[in-house]
């Protein structure tokens, strides 16, 4: 079973999009990914994604000065934006643990900025820029036991963003040792 980190590329915006979408058909109720990245990086097209992934209808937007907006699909999907928080307790106040604690799942662009008032148990979505200009890197990190145990099937659902015909964490599809390398 994959143990570390998996990596991903994309080349443009619906790339993104679809590679989001892939990891979100293995979403459960009550997860909780979080989105890190610098301005630009391309959170909210992954969300978009997300969404699309979990049967949502509803364009999807930044959430940048509402801070939260929720949407209905097979799962329903909280989409929150806590750039503009200047305090742990301001995450609180938005009602974070009934999001968390209800049958949906909650996407956190700069999750980074509150990991302390979240539980330890989600998926760590790293998003920097390739070489290209719309090119990213994905690197997706299980914290805790809920992504953790779906890591192989999410290295699988994401080999088509691999550029190295391997698996994404390094290791052949069918078990043979690859090289490990960043495949972007």
């Amino acid at each position: 079973m994959t143990t570390g980190p998996v990596q991903a590329c994309s080349s443009s915006p619906d790339q993104t999009r679809d590679l989001a979408a892939a990891i979100a058909e293995l979403a459960r109720p009550c997860d909780l990914v979080l989105l890190v990245g610098d301005l630009g990086a391309g959170k909210t097209a992954f969300t978009q994604g997300f969404g699309r992934g979990l049967g949502v209808d509803d364009q999807i937007t930044s959430p940048t000065f509402a801070l939260v907006q929720s949407y209905t699909g097979r799962l329903d999907l909280y989409h929150l934006d806590v750039y503009r928080l200047e305090q742990m307790n301001e995450a609180l106040d938005l009602g974070l643990s009934e999001m968390l604690d209800d049958e949906s799942v909650t996407v956190i662009e700069w999750g980074d900025k509150i990991t302390q008032a979240l539980p330890r148990d989600y998926l760590e979505v790293s998003i920097t820029f390739g070489e290209a200009e719309e090119d990213r890197v994905f690197e997706l990190r299980p914290v805790g036991s809920r992504w953790q145990a779906r890591m192989r099937a999410l290295t699988v659902a994401l080999s088509a963003w691999s550029l190295s015909g391997e698996s994404l964490s390094g290791e052949s599809l069918s078990g043979e040792s690859g090289t490990g390398e960043n495949p972007c």
